[in-house]
């Protein structure tokens, strides 16, 4: 069967992985022109009055091919020695067809990168693609094909269409996960994640997927209880899977969100996400009638400070307990009373306390948060006692009640005498410390479920060895890859079952019979470190090397979506945290800015009766408001485009309707990032940017036309009003640099930048023809502005660099550089505009005995923490205070004075 594979075809022009230019030449070759065809300056020499569609074309078509060569040339030559910037957008599921959220999100991390390429950063733009998964599979079962084919197909068309929209990214860096060599490292960190009690499995009620025929995290359900993919109904279902405790990371993951810059709302939603780390784990042996079944058993308490108080283990009537195949199961069911609190046989002996205590069935249906098992303690629970005394259960008093209200471990081992807070610290320290619990979570905070009964996946490097249980494939023996399978049905088991050559195998222990795991990773796992690889992504030998993930971490800017604001976001921040843990990296926290982005949405209709989405076609738009052709109330909404909502866009036609230029202006003009784009061409935005253009040109025009061979300028014809008109050009310059470089590093307000460069436009636009021909200023106002509109329209701002570098008599040495726009460095304000701040001299005392001065800036001689790191950092402070121990740093309020007490 054909695949028909949709390419985004804008111009028959593009750059190879190598860099090479296909379908055109370096070296500008004059064409013969007709009369009727217009010319573009760097082929010809000769400059368009005006920028009309036809020259944007060109433009377009010209500048395109040199400018990703150039990029690629320069990621090449690059060195270390550059201060480093990483800028990474979320890769994309390979679809084969690109929408217009692509568009907007490589738009930003493109921008971005020749932004901070320009400011003289060595810049890593990279991109790779997502492509495991549910998609490929089922569109594989549709079409009678191989999934690894499908997607193959799907990157070289989505890769040619990223091309064709003139994006930078470092390809050399270009990472697939379903390829080997990069899930052989996927599997690499699993078996870390293994080895280190991380990644376990057990019996569960999970969420399955009857459509799908496979597991869903409850993440991955809605509030409706419909999977997130293919809106079934979920049902429950006891499988063993496979997990990842990312539990035991909680309390960190939770607090290094405070040494995070604001992620737009995106860290609060983390927080409540991860929940309140008041509480913990501990681990249980059960019995049932004296005997261990070989079953742990964990129990959330959130006092662990009184876990020598406990009287009990509950569970929930659904626990897996009551469902499984275990020893203790029929011991749970005959004593199990439906509607109220069963005592069982079954006991729990405490790993951490070696106490042991009954299991009791809960009459509830739900506990605080999701938990299915919790511990009861009497001491810190009237409902706890409530139950405990019910049941007729003993147990222990471990506080007592002191008369400042403050309360004290009794009957704790040798905890007994603490105070609450300090046994809380001590205990759950030692619990982790024996590794038998004590990691803070919260009680609504889950453990990664990530085995997908799919074939489309990672294979879980596991194999089942009927002596020696679960067995890690050796390292030397990964990658663990997916066997060839004849066809694919989507229907019953793992489709990986199928495959018995693969499956049996033996196991790397005992060399005896096995059985490989047929369960494949579900590809949030794939994700979780991907940024990672990008740093090293053609090392055979590890997952990279720690030197070159230490340099380019963490990720300056990351962005993407914000429906990948808690799932994706907090699992990468799990790996990177078990990495640093695992001394693979120096960063615990991946990301530093994070940039969310919100949707483009299209106008919708639909019958408000029925809510059937409607074809534009089908709309009469005559009237004032819009009505259904024949007659019929429609129903008008902007909403996420879709192919079903009959309201998206594709890129391929708006690129060829407005240039490649224009849709990137308009992108980051409309809204700012994070907030909705309702596509509207009759809008504002779009007719605003299209003149923009054009009357950039024009300025160029304007130049060239007054610095004819004959027109030398001459600063000093100038008269007062005309230098005054020159000072408000200067200052409007200084201004437009100083907000533009602050909104494309700060706020990343792309929106309020180009509306700056609007208005130093509008200033320019205004000159007189004298300032035009004889002002330095209104020469390199120009220049400014071309440069810092190049990273956001590099097409039309290239070919307006190559005017300005040819007007004739410049007298600024800025268009006497040489090389493209995109070569230049940002230009910098003035100093004498910053209004260079007074500095004083600040008296230092040190225990009260004067040591001498340090001069600081005026501004911050009043910020007594900002002064003592500028003291202390100063050759004086090292030389007198240096690393001794500081008491206090008083800073006088009156006089330039401060005075460390400091240990003698």
């Amino acid at each position: 069967m054909q695949v028909s594979v949709k390419r985004l075809a804008l111009y028959p022009l593009g750059v190879t992985r190598s860099g090479q230019i296909r379908g055109a030449l370096l070296s500008p070759v004059p064409r013969l022109l007709s009369p009727s065809t217009r010319t573009l300056f760097s082929e010809t020499g000769v400059w368009e009055k005006d920028y009309l569609k036809e020259t944007r074309r060109r433009v377009e078509e010209w500048w395109h091919p040199r400018i990703m060569a150039q990029w690629q040339k320069d990621a090449q030559a690059e060195g270390s020695n550059r201060k480093k910037f990483y800028v990474l957008s979320m890769f994309p599921y390979p679809s084969g067809q690109l929408h217009m959220g692509h568009v907007r999100v490589y738009t930003i991390s493109d921008t971005i990168g020749h932004f901070q390429r320009m400011r003289g950063h060595q810049v890593l733009n990279p991109m790779g693609w997502d492509a495991f998964g549910l998609p490929a599979e089922n569109a594989a079962i549709e079409r009678g094909l191989d999934p690894e084919e499908w997607t193959k197909h799907n990157i070289q068309s989505m890769r040619e269409q990223l091309d064709n929209l003139g994006l930078c990214f470092n390809w050399d860096r270009e990472v697939t996960t379903c390829l080997p060599d990069y899930y052989k490292w996927t599997q690499f960190l699993f078996i870390k994640l293994f080895e280190a009690g991380l990644a376990y499995r057990k019996e569960a009620v999970v969420n399955w997927d009857p459509v799908d025929q496979t597991v869903l995290a409850d993440e991955q359900v809605d509030e409706n209880g419909r999977s997130w993919r293919s809106g079934a109904l979920v049902e429950q279902k006891l499988l063993t899977q496979w997990f990842i405790k990312t539990t035991n990371y909680a309390k960190p993951l939770l607090d290094a969100l405070a040494d995070l810059p604001e992620w737009y709302g995106v860290k609060a939603m983390q927080a409540n996400w991860i929940g309140q780390c008041t509480g913990c784990y501990f681990d249980f042996k059960l019995k049932v009638n004296g005997e261990e079944t070989g079953e742990t058993l964990s129990a959330y308490s959130s006092s662990p400070e009184t876990v020598f108080g406990e009287a009990y283990l509950a569970i929930l009537p659904s626990h897996r307990l009551l469902h499984g195949t275990s020893s203790v199961r029929s011991a749970l069911e005959k004593a199990f009373q439906p509607g109220r609190d069963s005592l069982t046989e079954v006991t729990a002996r405490n790993l951490f306390t070696g106490r042991e205590v009954p299991l009791v069935i809960s009459h509830k249906e739900a506990f605080d948060g999701y938990l299915d098992t919790v511990i009861g303690i009497p001491d810190c629970s009237e409902e706890d006692l409530s139950v405990a005394t019910a049941l007729n259960l003993r147990w222990t008093t471990v506080l007592k009640s002191n008369k400042d209200d403050t309360q004290t471990l009794i009957n704790s081992d040798e905890f007994s005498g603490l105070t609450r807070e300090q046994a809380f610290e001590s205990i759950t320290q030692k619990a982790r410390e024996q590794k038998v619990g004590g990691h803070l979570t919260s009680s609504k905070l889950r453990d990664w479920l990530i085995s997908r009964q799919r074939y489309w996946g990672t294979p879980i490097p596991v194999v089942h060895c009927g002596s020696c249980g679960p067995v890690a494939v050796p390292e030397e023996e990964l990658p663990v890859t997916l066997p060839k399978l004849p066809s694919l049905t989507g229907k019953g088991a793992s489709p990986l079952e199928a495959a018995h050559d693969w499956v049996n195998c033996t196991c790397p222990r005992c060399k005896g019979p096995a059985r490989r795991e047929t369960d494949t990773m579900d590809t949030f796992v794939d994700s979780a470190w991907y940024y990672l690889r990008y740093t090293d992504s053609h090392n055979p030998d590890r997952p990279f090397e720690r030197h070159l993930a230490d340099h380019w971490l963490p990720v300056d800017v990351y962005i993407g979506g914000k429906e990948h604001a808690v799932m994706h976001l907090y699992y990468a921040r799990f790996l990177c945290h078990f990495c640093k843990d695992q001394g693979l990296v120096a960063h615990r926290e991946p990301f530093w800015k994070l940039l969310v982005q919100g949707l483009i949405k299209g106008q919708t209709f639909k019958l408000a009766d029925s809510g059937q989405y409607l074809k534009r076609e089908a709309i009469d738009f005559t009237d004032k408001e819009p009505a259904l052709r024949g007659g019929g109330r429609v129903e008008v909404t902007w909403e996420k485009m879709s192919k079903s909502k009959h309201n998206g866009l594709d890129p391929q036609e708006v690129v060829q309707q407005y240039g490649v230029d224009t849709v990137r202006l308009y992108i980051l003009y409309a809204a700012p990032p994070e907030q909705d784009i309702l596509w509207n061409v009759k809008t504002d935005a779009l007719p605003g940017v299209l003149r923009w253009q054009s009357r950039l040109w024009q300025l160029v025009t304007k130049l060239r036309g007054a610095r004819q061979p004959v027109d030398v300028p001459c600063p000093s014809l100038l008269k007062n009003k005309e230098l005054a008109e020159t000072k408000k050009i200067w200052e409007n310059k200084n201004h437009a640099i100083q907000e533009v470089t602050s909104h494309l590093t700060e706020d990343f307000l792309f929106n309020a930048a180009i509306s700056r460069l609007m208005g130093l436009t509008n200033t320019l636009s205004s000159a007189t023809d004298r300032v035009v021909q004889h002002s330095v200023e209104f020469e390199e106002a120009l220049a400014a502005l071309v440069m810092m509109t190049a990273p956001m329209a590099p097409h039309l701002a290239s070919e307006l660099w190559a005017g300005l570098c040819q007007v004739k008599n410049p007298i600024s040495p800025l268009l006497q550089h040489g090389g493209d726009v995109l070569q230049q460095f940002w230009p910098n304000v003035d100093p004498e505009y910053l209004n260079v701040p007074d500095f004083v001299e600040l008296s230092v005392l040190i225990n009260n005995k004067a040591c001498g001065t340090v001069t600081v800036p005026l501004e911050v001689s009043k910020d007594s923490e900002r002064m003592q790191q500028l003291i202390l950092e100063s050759p004086l402070g090292k030389q007198l205070i240096g690393e001794r121990g500081i008491k206090r740093a008083i800073l006088s309020p009156r006089t330039a004075l401060i005075n460390f007490l400091i240990d003698e």
